[in-house]
């Protein structure tokens, strides 16, 4: 179960990671009759820079009601270490049990552990932790944000914009269900996936939101910072 976790957490944490470096000798302006760079060429370097990606600081927020996805909001750190399957830590807001949980979360050696505001750490059963978060959905090369990136439909770079201090490109483009669902359960039809890439530092990806084509319009929006930077995650005592 805990392969179904991170798919439901990133998802997002999913959607997210969007970068490139090929893009660099178009003009940097953003007024209108400037040229961008090539969306393709974006993506292509977005998705080599973030299969590499080996941890990150991120934050998910759900915006309505996905099918299949039980987590409205996470913040926190991920891992390719700590296990086959990696580790993450952070806080969580989900239904669990058909009940609202809020509190922390702890995935290292292929084991989970939840507390919520009171009380100590529960371990999870494995059978359970595939609900609750999967790290490797999201940066495994194969399976995450990095096979989405190079398996975006007709992108298109719309606009440089700021994004928590940060200068990038705005691009949007489609995503297949087959390509989704690795990181987003639920999803049956295609998405449409807004990218904001860095215009630096091998165009690391920033920000991405995931619209879903169900009642209500929800999006899912994932935001990356500190990458790369150490990490350790250990089990709680």
């Amino acid at each position: 179960m805990r392969g179904m976790v991170m798919r439901r957490f990133l998802v997002t944490l999913l959607a997210f990671a969007a970068t490139s470096l090929a893009a660099c000798s178009s003009d940097e302006g953003g007024a209108e009759g400037s040229s961008l760079p090539d969306a393709a060429g974006l993506l292509e370097d977005a998705a080599k820079s973030t299969a590499d990606i080996r941890s990150a600081h991120f934050t998910l927020t759900v915006n309505g009601k996905v099918p299949g996805l039980d987590v409205q909001s996470a913040e926190g750190d991920l891992t390719r270490e700590g296990g086959d399957a990696g580790a993450a830590q952070g806080t969580v807001k989900m239904t669990l049990f058909g009940t609202l949980f809020e509190g922390d979360f702890v995935i290292v050696d292929d084991k989970a552990y939840i507390k919520g505001p009171t009380g100590d750490y529960q371990v999870l059963p494995a059978s359970l932790i595939a609900n609750l978060y999967d790290p490797a959905a999201i940066l495994d090369p194969s399976r995450g944000v990095a096979n989405v990136l190079s398996n975006v439909q007709d992108p298109n770079t719309e606009a440089e914009e700021d994004v928590n201090g940060e200068a990038t490109y705005r691009v949007r483009g489609k995503a297949s269900k087959d390509v989704v669902a690795h990181l987003v359960p639920g999803v049956d039809s295609d998405v449409d996936i807004t990218f904001w890439l860095k215009k630096d530092a091998g165009h690391q990806p920033v920000k991405a939101s995931v619209a879903v084509p169900v009642d209500g319009s929800p999006t899912v929006d994932v935001s990356l910072s500190d990458v790369d930077k150490p990490v350790e995650i250990t089990a709680p005592q």
